[in-house]
């Protein structure tokens, strides 16, 4: 598995006035694709949490295509673009069935101790996860 693929169904108040979905959406829809392309490798943030580590975003870069509409049916792909052992990118898009592009965009990340924020090792306090990530990282799409 080198990406995977989420439905988003557009709902009426993630719209603008314009009639198109508002920009900040697509990160929160970023987030969910994270959240399955996780899950799929079989991992789960609730483990981290348990451990009172979080994975805050560090950088987000998003560019718009096309707009998407209320009632359209699109798909976060999310794949792992960098890992380096403590920095992670996330790398998405947003797609119709067809394929077209809407969106990209990216998010870094590191995990840090909630109570501190200091940065973590990945590869130290979770090598299962730091493996998972070794096989899956794809590059830049």
């Amino acid at each position: 598995m080198k990406s995977v693929q989420t439905p988003i169904e557009v709902r009426y108040q993630e719209t603008d006035q314009m009639g198109v979905v508002y920009h900040a959406n697509y990160l929160v829809w970023f987030e969910i694709g994270r959240t399955k392309f996780i899950e799929h490798l079989g991992l789960n943030y609730i483990e981290m949490e348990k451990n009172n580590i979080v994975s805050p975003v560090l950088d987000a870069h998003i560019s718009y295509k096309k707009p998407v509409r209320y009632g359209e049916k699109v798909f976060v792909e999310t794949w792992l673009a960098e890992y380096d052992g403590i920095r992670t990118v996330y790398g998405y898009q947003i797609i119709d069935s067809q394929g077209e592009v809407y969106v990209t965009g990216s998010t870094k990340h590191v995990i840090v101790k909630k109570d501190n924020f200091r940065p973590l090792s990945l590869r130290k306090a979770f090598p299962t996860w730091h493996e998972l990530y070794l096989k899956n990282v794809e590059g830049e799409k």
